[in-house]
């Protein structure tokens, strides 16, 4: 391994404890996030608790800007963002069940670079 991917995988795990707790990724997670990273695509099928929020999530708090995450369940947009605030990462949704008033927040928020995951 180059020692530049040595120091991002050693930035991740920093990122993963500190963020989520954990001391290591579980199987897949860091092949699928290093490919991310190298802005490559993928198609990630894992069991319901296997892990698949890491692999978008921690991509998206290492890398600048904010990333956007598409579901089509409010209830698991929901569950998502309350726990990334609760891991003190800036996070929202936008759906049709919110007032134009916050959403227009939560857009103004994501202008300003204040937002990492939408």
């Amino acid at each position: 391994m180059f020692p530049q991917c040595v120091m991002i995988m050693e930035d991740l795990l920093r990122l993963l404890k500190r963020f989520f707790g954990y001391d290591t990724f579980r199987p897949l997670q860091a092949e699928i996030i290093q490919r991310t990273l190298a802005g490559k695509d993928s198609l990630v099928l894992m069991p319901t608790g296997g892990g698949k929020s890491i692999c978008y999530q921690l991509p998206a708090i290492y890398l600048p800007g904010t990333a956007i995450v598409v579901s089509p369940l409010i209830s698991l947009m929901k569950d998502q963002v309350e726990g990334l605030v609760a891991n003190g990462i800036p996070a929202a949704a936008l759906n049709s069940s919110m007032t134009d008033d916050l959403r227009w927040q939560i857009k103004y928020r994501c202008l300003k670079g204040q937002m990492k995951i939408l």
